[in-house]
């Protein structure tokens, strides 16, 4: 997007003059939001700063907003954009809980004090779900569910009448979502879907207002690394959290570690994958891992794949491969 200094300078001083208390003096003002976006005469924008433009006005007519915030690209450009528009009546949400990893936690805190927003915590266990516990296909459905209606609460406590999340335009495509079923039913605003933000959008935007999560990756929650039918308990998401920060450790981007009930199997990117095949790696791995409480540790060598234990990474697979899969399992048990 090209936004030029003159928009921007036009765009701080709109934001000061609306969040300021009457009677502030201008020469004390810090410039906090320089790198926010501002609103463009239509016929000059480019399509993604026309949808930026009508997300940002979308927010700015209701009274306040509450995000359903992760730290993740597409919560914080949606409270990115809340906070622009609303300033203090803008509240980014996280929800602590044993499927979010400390790390993510932390992160959340970091991007909502990069934004400027107000950060709220609320915590909740889905492990007193038994619906959840089962990890039918529906998992997905009951966690969010679950999740929004803290979101909805805390709302309702600070006099919020909107809660919104970061479903973007890309999402109702990607194979199999019943969280986003919770979205619809609960009435949940995603002004990323709204106005049709897809994700390469989401991270253009992410870039200009100066986010450093632009680039980061998906991170599902760490149930997702446990096969649909097998149950999540907190032990199973402990030791996986614990598996995952070993690999962050050693410096790895795209990665995940899925709990095949005791059999741990890695998953990197391709371009990474050579790195993981190194003897140093494969030998610390193995110890840490089985240390935490693995029986067993493998790498998956067709990499990283997103959904490859839950219904979502059906269609990724060759039939062939789940057939190998199957029969690997089947003898580790004999």
């Amino acid at each position: 997007m090209q936004w030029t200094a003159d928009d921007e300078v036009e765009r701080s001083r709109s934001s000061q003059a609306r969040s300021e208390p009457r009677g502030t003096d201008a020469s004390n003002r810090p410039n906090d939001n320089a790198l926010l976006p501002v609103r463009f005469e239509r016929g000059a924008m480019t399509t993604v700063e026309a949808k930026l433009e009508d997300a940002r006005a979308d927010l700015e007519g209701r009274d306040g907003v509450l995000i359903a915030f992760s730290g993740g690209v597409d919560s914080s450009v949606v409270a990115a954009i809340a906070e622009d528009a609303l300033g203090e009546d803008a509240v980014a949400c996280t929800a602590k809980s044993e499927t979010l990893p400390a790390a993510e936690l932390e992160d959340a805190r970091r991007v909502a004090d990069e934004i400027g927003i107000r950060h709220e915590i609320v915590e909740f266990s889905e492990l007193e779900s038994d619906a959840f516990v089962e990890n039918d296909d529906d998992r997905c459905y009951h966690c969010r569910t679950m999740r929004l209606g803290e979101m909805i609460e805390t709302a309702r406590k600070l006099g919020i009448g909107t809660v919104c999340d970061g479903t973007n335009a890309d999402d109702p495509g990607a194979g199999h979502r019943p969280g986003l079923q919770a979205v619809e039913e609960l009435e949940v605003h995603s002004p990323l879907l709204a106005h049709d933000v897809d994700k390469e959008e989401v991270r253009e935007i992410a870039e200009h207002y100066g986010l450093s999560v632009a680039d980061k990756p998906s991170m599902a929650c760490l149930s997702s690394r446990i096969p649909t039918g097998l149950e999540v308990t907190e032990d199973r998401l402990t030791r996986v959290e614990r598996a995952e920060a070993l690999l962050r450790q050693w410096g790895f981007d795209q990665f995940r570690v899925r709990d095949h009930d005791g059999l741990a199997r890695i998953e990197v990117s391709a371009d990474e994958l050579e790195r993981a095949l190194e003897l140093e790696f494969v030998e610390t791995v193995r110890e840490e891992l089985s240390e935490i409480g693995f029986d067993h540790v493998t790498l998956d060598l067709h990499g990283y794949r997103t959904g490859s234990v839950s219904p979502e990474g059906e269609t990724e697979r060759d039939p062939e491969d789940e057939a190998v899969v199957e029969d690997v399992f089947a003898a580790e048990s004999t």
